[in-house]
This record gives structure tokens, sequence and C-alpha cells, in this order.
């Protein structure tokens, strides 16, 4: 499933880039507009990480994923011919899911990580950390284009859906074309396991959902988990730019910097 998720980034998230940065020069509130340009910066980190993922799972496994990539490529292009509105409505839509994912992947960490290549683990949950440090600016930054009017609001709210339907559909490819030439797609115990991570998955972001299509949402009132801001405030403290590893060994695989004396030189946990 997080393979599936990587395969959609290249493409979504220098669609989101793009859609901003055009949008920035229409808002004259500066504190808004600086955070526009610093979810950019941070958007774009994960895109160009996600891509060089995507290249190694598709090297060492899977060359048929570029036929999902193309595919992509093309619904984005065409996408990127609607207005302004549609296309931050879309932005909104998709930044107020990442809210729910975050929740899940943290708080059902040691079922989905545990055990797991530790770079790997580190990576993901890097880039949902920062979803929830820049969970307000691309609603802002339609507020600030569109105000709060009833059409308004019916515009957002249909890119909840159009937003997150989007990237799931492209996800769900994914993972089942690796499912299949895994040989795991037509197995009763694997298809039942997975059926189980998506009943977790939707347990929690479905929620987060509803919530964001009801007039009046504003992503401050969603609470960050604990391990979130623990991690936004381990890292401010350290000054440090690199990413750090996760434990995936530890029973509760804690915030990376409460355990950085376990990692060992070489980049493993200790």
């Amino acid at each position: 499933m997080v393979n599936g998720a990587s395969l959609v980034m290249p493409y979504l998230e220098p669609f989101l880039i793009r859609t901003v940065r055009e949008a920035l020069p229409q808002i004259g509130d500066p504190e808004v507009a600086d955070s526009g340009r610093a979810f950019n910066t941070q958007e774009q980190h994960h895109y160009q990480a996600h891509r060089r993922f995507n290249e190694l799972l598709k090297r060492s496994r899977y060359p048929e994923l570029t036929e999902i990539e193309a595919d992509m490529a093309a619904s984005y292009a065409r996408l990127a011919k609607r207005s302004l509105r549609t296309r931050m409505a879309y932005t909104a839509g998709f930044e107020a899911m990442t809210l729910g994912v975050t929740r899940w992947l943290v708080e059902s960490r040691q079922q989905l990580f545990g055990g797991s290549d530790t770079r790997v683990a580190s990576f993901i949950l890097w880039h949902f950390v920062e979803e929830s440090e820049h969970k307000c600016v691309a609603h802002d930054v339609y507020q600030a284009l569109y105000g709060g009017g009833l059409g308004s609001y019916l515009v957002r709210a249909r890119g909840v859906l159009h937003g997150s339907l989007d990237v799931m559909w492209y996800s769900m490819r994914g993972y089942r074309l690796i499912l299949k030439k895994e040989g795991l797609w037509y197995r009763l115990s694997s298809r039942l396991r997975l059926a189980r991570r998506l009943g977790s998955f939707v347990r929690h972001v479905g929620p987060y959902l509803l919530r964001a299509m009801l007039p009046g949402h504003d992503p401050r009132e969603e609470a960050n988990p604990v391990w979130v801001d623990d991690w936004i405030a381990g890292h401010a403290a350290t000054g440090d730019d690199q990413v750090p590893l996760l434990d995936t060994r530890h029973p509760d695989i804690p915030v990376p910097f409460a355990s950085r004396a376990s990692i060992a030189p070489d980049g493993l946990p200790a």
C-alpha cells in the first residue's frame, strides 16, 4: 500500500506546487504567502525523494509500474487545464486527507512498520510528519482567494472528494499490480490481510474527510498525534537538516530524536 501511494507523489505533488505557486501572487496576506512558499519547498523535497524510491522499485522488481505512471501524467496534465479555483480545492482536499493518513500511520506504526527497513519507514513517516506541519497552508490559500461563501464551500467540499479519491484510486492500482506480480492478489489470506489494512485506513481517514467537508472546517482544529508534535519539536531542537532513522526494532518505534543513541554509525539500529 505504501509503495502504491509513493507511485502517485511525483505526479501529484508537482501539480500541487504549480497550483499554489500560481495562487501566491493573488494573496494579500504576507503570512499566508510565506507559508505557501514554505509548503512548496517541503513538497518539492517529498516528490524528489519519492521519485528516487519509485525508480528503485521499478528497477529492482516492478517495471510495469511505468504504465500507471503514464496514466497519471496524462490525468494531471488534464487537471492542470481546469480553473485555479478547482485546482486549489483539489489541493486543499488532498491535504485534508493526509491528516487522517498521518494518524493512521503513526498510531498503527508498530503493526505497519515494526521490523521493516528503517530507511523506508523513516522516509514515509518523515513525509507525513511534514504533512501535519503544513496542514493549514492549502486551506488558508484557498480561503484567502475565494472566501467563505456558499459557492466557495461547495467547490471546496467537492475538492475533498476529488483530491482524496483520485489519489486513492491510483495508489490502489499501484499496489494491486504489485500484489498480482507477487502472486498474492488471488490468495485468500493475502486479500484478508489487505481488507484488514483497508478497514483500518478507512476508520482513521474517513472521519477526517467527513469533517473536512463540513462548512467552516479549519484544519487547525485537528490535533496532531503526540508522536508527530514530539518529532517536530525534537527536530527543531537539534538544528539537524538530516532525516533521522527510526528504530523499527523497538517495540514502540519511538520518536527518533529520543532514540538517536540507539542508531549505529552505519545508519542501522544498534
